[in-house]
């Protein structure tokens, strides 16, 4: 009788080997390109089920890791779809082949993930509302309800923030200030001004000092942008690049991943204290006490 485990652990070795020679850019778990190369192998769901499974769970790690199936609607389109396509230039094709798909999706997810939390469309700590971000509304709130931040539909509130990062429109003033004490009507209404009314650079671009929470924000085609995801980005990307480069192959996926992880910290530290800074200068001057005092005299 077949052992399940050595079944599976073989599947998954033969899925990893199968995508390191082909499907480098294609590593969607709906492709059927790779049940057929499995079937060509002997592996088919019907007469080797526990290596089938173990292909196809090295197949979903990859696909998660590496934004395979996402990467079909990103593409060029979204701003994590081009940080992808930035980390996978800097890393190489032929280092990227050598460590294979899993380990090379754990060194992007190293690099990007810190990141991807950074752009303000989710909060990873409000797991209750499909993570909802502060100061905006559930796309799938009841119709004709007072309070927006209850989801009527949390199954596909929770696919389009985390599969396509879409996210509702900001909350009513009163709502948001609730979640964001800070926020003043003005902030608030230039704001909206640029979400709505704004056309930016050809319809494609747009820029605000403020958002809801008083920092500075792009938006791509929709896709809001802040420095500390960017510079994260950036730092997680060259952590990667320089980890994958130290010594030979013994180890190089550990260090590409460790050294991906603290490059991408490296640069939202020092992209929240960069937003910091320009949050400070725009907050208003009031007047100390003393100062008060003397001018009511």
């Amino acid at each position: 009788m077949t052992n399940p485990q050595s079944g599976y652990k073989k599947g998954w070795e033969k899925g990893v080997n199968l995508m390191k020679t082909a499907d480098s850019y294609n590593l969607s778990v709906l492709s059927p390109s790779f049940k057929k190369r499995l079937a060509q192998e002997g592996v088919t769901l019907r007469q080797t089920p526990q290596q089938f499974i173990g292909a196809y769970s090295a197949r979903l790690v990859a696909d998660v890791t590496n934004d395979g199936t996402r990467m079909l609607w990103w593409r060029y389109n979204q701003p994590e779809g081009i940080k992808h396509q930035v980390a996978r230039a800097s890393l190489g094709d032929k280092l990227a082949k050598e460590m294979g798909p899993v380990k090379t999706g754990l060194a992007f997810t190293a690099a990007l993930a810190p990141s991807l939390a950074l752009t303000g469309s989710y909060d990873i700590t409000n797991i209750g509302e499909q993570f909802r971000p502060e100061g905006f509304a559930q796309r799938y709130a009841e119709p004709g309800s007072e309070d927006r931040r209850e989801s009527s539909q949390p199954g596909l509130e929770l696919f389009e923030r985390l599969f396509l990062q879409r996210s509702g429109g900001p909350l009513k003033y009163e709502t948001a200030k609730a979640e964001i004490p800070s926020l003043t009507p003005e902030r608030y209404g230039n704001y909206m001004r640029t979400y709505y009314q704004d056309p930016g650079v050809l319809g494609v671009l747009k820029a605000t000092p403020e958002n809801l929470q008083g920092y500075p924000e792009a938006r791509l085609l929709g896709f809001p942008i802040t420095i500390p995801s960017v510079t994260a980005a950036a730092g997680g990307i060259a952590g990667m690049a320089a980890g994958a480069r130290i010594g030979g192959p013994k180890g190089r996926a550990r260090k590409t991943v460790a050294s991906a992880l603290a490059g991408s910290l490296a640069g939202a530290l020092t992209g929240n204290v960069v937003n910091e800074m320009i949050a400070t200068a725009n907050r208003p001057k009031l007047p100390t006490i003393g100062e008060y005092s003397q001018g009511m005299q």
